[in-house]
């Protein structure tokens, strides 16, 4: 088995989603040669400076996050700046999880994520 390759990317003044894109492809390998769908060859990738991304536009305000409890009108929200606040490094996370290939594989690669 091949050795994993360790990014490590500056977040400093970068917009939300070109990151988590950049770090999606590193996590599912495709910037390799020898990249297959079905394995997992991607690299660890650590990211810092995470209290200084960015968002274009309104979205800082604007932009929302939802999940449900399971209940009836279990509907919750929070917004961008709330979640900031409560947890910084969960927009990039949840960013990156949603760019990444929904299969067997997903959970395994968004663990080789690394924010500090």
């Amino acid at each position: 088995m091949e050795e994993r390759k360790t990014y490590t990317i500056d977040a400093e003044k970068k917009p939300l989603g070109r990151l988590a894109t950049q770090i999606a492809v590193l996590l599912t390998g495709k910037n390799e040669e020898n990249y297959a769908s079905y394995e997992d060859r991607g690299a660890y990738v650590v990211v810092e400076n995470i209290e200084k991304i960015t968002l274009t536009g309104k979205k800082k305000g604007d932009k929302k996050y939802y999940h449900h409890s399971g209940y009836p009108g279990g509907l919750k929200e929070i917004t961008y700046d709330k979640l900031i606040e409560k947890k910084p490094t969960e927009a990039l996370k949840k960013a990156v999880y949603g760019m990444l290939p929904k299969n067997k594989l997903r959970k395994e690669r968004i663990k080789r994520l690394k924010i500090v």
